[in-house]
């Protein structure tokens, strides 16, 4: 069986660019392996270290880690990611979402309706070209969104569409796939 390889060369701490070296270990020290996504942007510094201050401040910002997951969840949905759906459905879980919730994050819905307000403007600004219409962004605020958490949704939709547009440009493999078909190289 062919193992699918990525069209850009996944870094490790060994063959990463020098400037990269501090994210990486950083990375490394948070515990596991480097996930495939991390070790092709490590072959840009400039990109690897943009994307682990913007992922960094916004995980440290005002929206709740469900709330966060659930937007990474519809907008990993949107885009076809089945690159990044696997690991968001495990951190989703470890964030506390159901089975039916991440169900319903994957379509822009939440059981809850102040979470699936504020998935229905974000569903609005990814699926229509303009800002999407008023009474969306109105709803939000009425069910108890502010200003910031509405800018931080919108900053985690556009990192997921990041994401998504790096594993696509490399045709990357899921994670793990990688380690096997080196594992299995080796025996």
């Amino acid at each position: 069986m062919k193992t699918k390889e990525s069209r850009f060369h996944v870094h490790d701490e060994l063959t990463a660019p020098e400037r990269s070296l501090p994210v990486l270990k950083g990375a490394l020290a948070g515990g596991g392996q480097l996930s495939n996504f991390v070790g092709v942007l490590a072959g840009s510094p400039a990109a690897l270290r943009g994307y682990a201050r913007f992922r960094s401040e916004l995980r440290h910002g005002a929206l709740p880690w469900a709330t966060q997951q659930r937007i990474a969840l519809a907008v990993a949905e949107h885009e076809g990611s089945d690159y990044s759906l696997p690991a968001l459905h495990r951190t989703a879980r470890e964030a506390g979402l159901g089975l039916d919730e991440i169900a319903l994050a994957r379509e822009f819905e939440s059981g809850d309706e102040r979470e699936a307000a504020l998935l229905r403007f974000l569903r609005a600004l990814l699926e229509n070209e303009g800002a999407p219409q008023l009474h969306l962004i109105e709803e939000a605020r009425e069910a108890g969104w502010t200003d910031e958490e509405i800018l931080e949704a919108v900053a985690h939709a556009a990192l997921a569409i990041f994401t998504n547009l790096v594993t696509r440009a490399g045709d990357l493999p899921r994670d793990g796939s990688l380690e096997g078909a080196r594992l299995s190289q080796a025996a």
